[in-house]
C-alpha cells in the first residue's frame, strides 16, 4: 500500500485542510500519517503557513528538510500546499526545484487526483480528525474583508467565503456521530460570518442552530473582530449552556493613533464599550485577546497607554507579538518599520510580564471553586490533563487534576472538580467526590 505523510504548519485552519487531505487519501486506499516523528513515505505533503516571518521560515526549513530526505531516498515525491505557496509559488518553484508539486490555499483539492488519479466521492467537509476524538475544530469561513494595515491574510486567502449553515450543520452531525463533543469554531473573522451569502452577519443563528444538535456539549468561539461586532451572539452565549462563556477577539491595540494606523476601524472608547457590554451581557465570560507592540507610530506614550489598558481590562487570556513587516501590506507600503527590534522585544516582555501577574491573580480567585472540566488525557503519574470551558486546546492553560485520591478519569468525559491551587497559568484540582 502506498504511503502518505502529511505535515501541517501553522494554525488550526490549516489543520482542518490537512485533515480533509488525509481523508481523501484514505478513501483512495492509501496509508496516511500526520506529523510523524520521522518523515519517510512515498508521498510527503507539507501544508505551509505564510502569515508572519517566523512561520514562513519554519515552513521553508521543513520543505528543505524533506528535500534532504528525498535526496537520501527516504521520500519519493514532495508536494507543497497552503498559505506560503499560495503567496510565493513562483518564487519557491525557482528556488526549490526538488519539490514535485505545488498547490496553493484553494487548489489543493486536486492533490489526490494528481497523485493517484482517483477522486473519492466524499462530502466536501469530510475529514480525518487528528485532534483527540472528543474535540475538533470547525472552520465556518475562509478569507477576510478587513484589510488591516499589518495583515497579509486577505492577500493570501482572498475575501470572505462563508459556508452555509446547512453545510456546517451536516458536518457537526457527522462529527457528533463519531464521538466529538467539543467544537472550537474558527474563521479569520467570525464577526462577518454569513455576510457574503446572506447579506448580513449570521453568527448568532449559526451557533444557536449548532447548539440544538444533540451531543454537542461545548461550542467555543475563536477569532471575532471588534469592529462591527455581532452583538446578537451575546444573548445566545448567555442563554445556551453548551456555548462556552469564552470569546477570542483580537484587539491589537488601545491607542487611537495606532489603531488608526492599523486601519482597525475602531477607537479605544468603542473598544472599551464593546468589552463592557460583552461582560455585562455574558456574566463570567473569559475573554482571550491578542495585542501587537512595535507597530509604526507606537511611541512610548502609545505603549504606556496600551499597558494601562491591559491593567484596567484584566484579560483572562492574552497573547502578544511584535510587529513584523509583511510584503505588500498597507503598512509595508506606507510606513517605515523604524522601531528597533530590541525596543519591540522590551515592550513585548513588559506586556507579557504584566499579563502573567494578572493571570496569576485571576487564577488565585478560582481557588475553592468548582469547575466542569473535560479530561484530555491521563497525563503523567500525578495528574490528569483537563480543561474547563474557559480553556481552548493548545493555546490556553490546563486544569491538572490530582490522581492521589484514586478516582479514575477517562479521556473525553466530563467531571466536576474543585480547584485547590493556582499556578501562574494552570490550575490544580481534585475530583469533587474525592
Amino acid at each position: 500500500m502506498a504511503s502518505v505523510d502529511i505535515i501541517t504548519m501553522g494554525c488550526s485552519k490549516n489543520l482542518v485542510d490537512s485533515e480533509r487531505v488525509m481523508r481523501m487519501f484514505e478513501a483512495a486506499g492509501m496509508e496516511v500519517r500526520h506529523n510523524p516523528d520521522s518523515v519517510a513515505a512515498d508521498e510527503v505533503i507539507i501544508n505551509t503557513c505564510g502569515f508572519i516571518g517566523d512561520a514562513k521560515t519554519e515552513s521553508i526549513e521543513m520543505i528543505l528538510e524533506c528535500c534532504r530526505a528525498k535526496q537520501e531516498g527516504q521520500i519519493r515525491n514532495i508536494t507543497v500546499m497552503g498559505c506560503l505557496s499560495e503567496r510565493y509559488r513562483e518564487e519557491l518553484k525557482a528556488e526549490i526545484p526538488e519539490v514535485d508539486r505545488w498547490y496553493g490555499k484553494f487548489d489543493w483539492t486536486a492533490v489526490v487526483d494528481d497523485i493517484v488519479r482517483k477522486h473519492p466521492a466524499l462530502a466536501a467537509w469530510d475529514r480525518h480528525i487528528t485532534t483527540p476524538s472528543h474535540h475538533a475544530y470547525l472552520k465556518i469561513a475562509e478569507g477576510c474583508n478587513r484589510f488591516c494595515a499589518f495583515c497579509a491574510i486577505p492577500i493570501i486567502t482572498g475575501r470572505l467565503q462563508s459556508r452555509t449553515i446547512e453545510d456546517i450543520v451536516d458536518e457537526v452531525k457527522d462529527l457528533v456521530a463519531r464521538g466529538v463533543k467539543e467544537f472550537n469554531v474558527i474563521a479569520q473573522d467570525l464577526s462577518s460570518y454569513g455576510k457574503d451569502i446572506y447579506g448580513h452577519a449570521e453568527l448568532a443563528k449559526l451557533i444557536d442552530t449548532i447548539a440544538d444538535i444533540p451531543g454537542v456539549e461545548w461550542i467555543r468561539l475563536h477569532y471575532a473582530y471588534p469592529a462591527d461586532f455581532p452583538y446578537d451572539i451575546l444573548p445566545v452565549m448567555a442563554r445556551r449552556d453548551n456555548v462556552c462563556k469564552y470569546l477570542d477577539i483580537a484587539l491589537q491595540h488601545a491607542s487611537d493613533n495606532v489603531l488608526e494606523n492599523m486601519r482597525r476601524h475602531i477607537t479605544k472608547k468603542e473598544t472599551e464599550e464593546l468589552l463592557r457590554r460583552i461582560r455585562a451581557e455574558v456574566p463570567g465570560i473569559h475573554i482571550r485577546t491578542t495585542l501587537m507592540v512595535g507597530f509604526p507610530g507606537e511611541g512610548e506614550a502609545e505603549f504606556n497607554e496600551l499597558m494601562e489598558f491591559v491593567k484596567q481590562q484584566r484579560f483572562d487570556r492574552m497573547g502578544a507579538f511584535a510587529y513584523c513587516e509583511e510584503d505588500d501590506t498597507f503598512a509595508a507600503k506606507n510606513f517605515d518599520d523604524s522601531i528597533p527590534d530590541d525596543v519591540k522585544q522590551e515592550r513585548l516582555d513588559a506586556i507579557m510580564s504584566l499579563q502573567e501577574k494578572i493571570a496569576a491573580e485571576l487564577n488565585e480567585a478560582k481557588v475553592g471553586s468548582v469547575l466542569k472540566v473535560i479530561c484530555d488525557s491521563e497525563g503523567d503519574d500525578d495528574f490528569y490533563i483537563c480543561r474547563s470551558q474557559f480553556d481552548s486546546p493548545e493555546v490556553d492553560p490546563e486544569v491538572l487534576v490530582r490522581k492521589s485520591c484514586g478516582v479514575k478519569m477517562a479521556p473525553g468525559q466530563f467531571y466536576n472538580v474543585k480547584i485547590t491551587e493556582a499556578l501562574p497559568f494552570d490550575l490544580i484540582a481534585e475530583p469533587c467526590h474525592c
